[in-house]
């Protein structure tokens, strides 16, 4: 399925800190690409590399190059995308940061990126978007590359509003410029974490279960996609001549939250004994989505299973995620063996 009869020099990984660029940064290396990635200070690269070097091996991540670029800003983005054959860009805003206004900076972020590697000539660029673009209005219609979700201007989906944007800019530059585009859209992204815990949000709900931080489970559920696999399905859209043009659904199977601590508690009953049993009233998660960002983006997804379907993305590329549970344990296993659940 992939092209790799002629690598680039250098690919690209914006956002070098974070959970799934790690994972991407070791699956480019292992391969014999080199890869240079974006951070915001010279400072956090021994971070990248250490974190990286944990799945790669040290002597790879040494030869990480880095280059000082911000989403909010131009400065650096010429010079980060200068000789690269490919871009993936996976820096994204997480929209639970206080003050920070996700659609603005991941809208801003696709601009500068794909601005960049257009005047460089880039041969293809890989955008990290979301399955969130592709969510439909109605629970009885299913989900997949052909829907476009519907941006809202309410402050708790901002993210949602800020991925759905983002992406539809990438197309526009991307046809108005020339330039080869696919774009990623993964569910809720799982799997273990390279480097320290606190780069890896959204594994902050394993985590909290295991660490006695939730009083009991909110009615909701997601498809869950593993992180190694997501990684992978990066570079198939890199390299796979089917890849180019395409939106692809990076989607594993479907859990409740109230089967994720089951899991927790069947299978690590040794490290699972803060996992909360009790179901957390419909009422008491929208009261608390009132004060609380996080409960008020969660809050439209109760009870809520929208069908998603990832045909296009095994058929085309021949991908899949691995088992959710193989996922949300090897979740664990990652963050109880880096101490993350003692608090």
């Amino acid at each position: 399925m992939t092209d790799e009869t002629t690598r680039p020099a250098t690919v690209l990984v914006t956002g070098g800190t974070g959970y799934l660029a790690s994972w991407v940064i070791a699956g480019l290396l292992r391969r014999g690409y080199r890869v240079r990635t974006t951070v915001r200070s010279p400072g956090k690269a021994d971070q990248v590399r250490a974190a990286v070097g944990e799945q790669a091996g040290p002597e790879d991540a040494a030869g990480i190059e880095f280059a000082v670029a911000d989403l909010l800003a131009d400065e650096g983005w010429d010079e980060a995308v200068k000789g690269a054959g490919h871009v993936l860009h996976v820096a994204s805003p997480l929209g639970t940061v206080p003050g920070q206004d996700p659609v603005r900076t991941a809208r801003e972020g696709v601009r500068r990126a794909l601005g960049a590697a257009g005047r460089a000539g880039v041969r293809r660029v890989v955008l990290t978007s979301s399955a969130v673009t592709v969510i439909p209005p109605s629970p009885d219609q299913v989900a997949d590359e052909t829907v476009w979700a519907t941006p809202s201007d309410r402050p708790a989906d901002a993210y949602n509003a800020s991925k759905i944007l983002a992406e539809r800019d990438a197309w526009e530059l991307a046809a108005a410029s020339g330039l080869e585009l696919a774009t990623v859209l993964p569910t809720f992204i799982q799997g273990p974490i390279l480097g320290q815990p606190g780069q890896a949000g959204s594994v902050e709900v394993v985590r909290r279960l295991l660490a006695g931080g939730l009083p009991a489970i909110p009615n909701i559920g997601w498809n869950i996609v593993d992180v190694r696999d997501l990684a992978e399905l990066h570079i198939l859209a890199m390299t796979a001549p089917e890849a180019a043009g395409q939106r692809l659904l990076g989607a594993g199977s479907f859990l409740w939250w109230r089967d994720l601590a089951r899991i927790l508690r069947d299978q690590l009953p040794d490290h699972a004994q803060r996992v909360p049993t009790r179901t957390m009233p419909d009422l008491m998660v929208k009261l608390l989505a009132r004060a609380n960002p996080q409960m008020a983006m969660i809050r439209p997804n109760l009870h809520r299973q929208v069908r998603i379907d990832g045909t296009k993305t095994r058929a085309l590329l021949g991908w899949q995620s691995r088992p959710a549970e193989q996922t949300i344990l090897d979740t664990a296993r990652s963050l109880i063996a880096k101490g993350a659940t003692d608090a």
